[in-house]
């Protein structure tokens, strides 16, 4: 049995990360959505001004999933937090620990950068991720719903 590995990712990674994106997307039921190119992805995670972070999940040396987060920030702790913004394991390696691996190391990077806080959501139909979540002692937060403004909504309100 290989030993599941976690790095950072590069750049050289970015055709991986956007492959795992896209599937993703295809199980989220919203591969229409995904815009993002290579180029994007290499600039958005990569690039000079870039606030995100990537991981990469191998076993065998062979790519297996992928995290990417950002730190966001609360006025009531005054700490900033860690937001899981993707967290990603291939179907075939799904109960292979891979997912609380790449969980567990998240976490240590909450908690050496002093984070108050490490968030993430998940879509209310995937029972899957949801038991995951709740068997490693993550609590819903059902009080607060999201809100989103994108495309013509989103430049309507700049300009306005």
């Amino acid at each position: 049995m290989s030993a599941i590995e976690i790095r950072t990712a590069t750049v050289d990674d970015v055709p991986q990360i956007l492959a795992f994106v896209r599937e993703l997307a295809i199980y989220e039921k919203a591969e229409h959505e995904v815009v993002a190119t290579e180029a994007t992805v290499a600039e958005s995670i990569f690039g000079p001004d870039s606030t995100v972070h990537a991981l990469i999940c191998e076993k065998a040396g062979q790519p297996i999933g992928f995290a990417v987060y950002f730190y966001n920030y609360s006025t009531w702790l005054a700490k900033n937090g860690l937001f899981l913004e993707d967290l990603y394991v291939t179907p075939d390696e799904r109960g292979s620990g891979a997912g609380k691996a790449l969980l567990r190391h998240l976490a240590q990077i909450a908690v050496a950068r002093g984070c108050g806080r490490f968030e993430w959501n998940v879509l209310d139909w995937n029972e899957p991720a949801i038991n995951f979540y709740e068997s490693i002692g993550a609590k819903p937060q059902s009080e607060w719903i999201g809100y989103r403004l994108t495309g013509q909504a989103l430049l309507d309100l700049a300009e306005s």
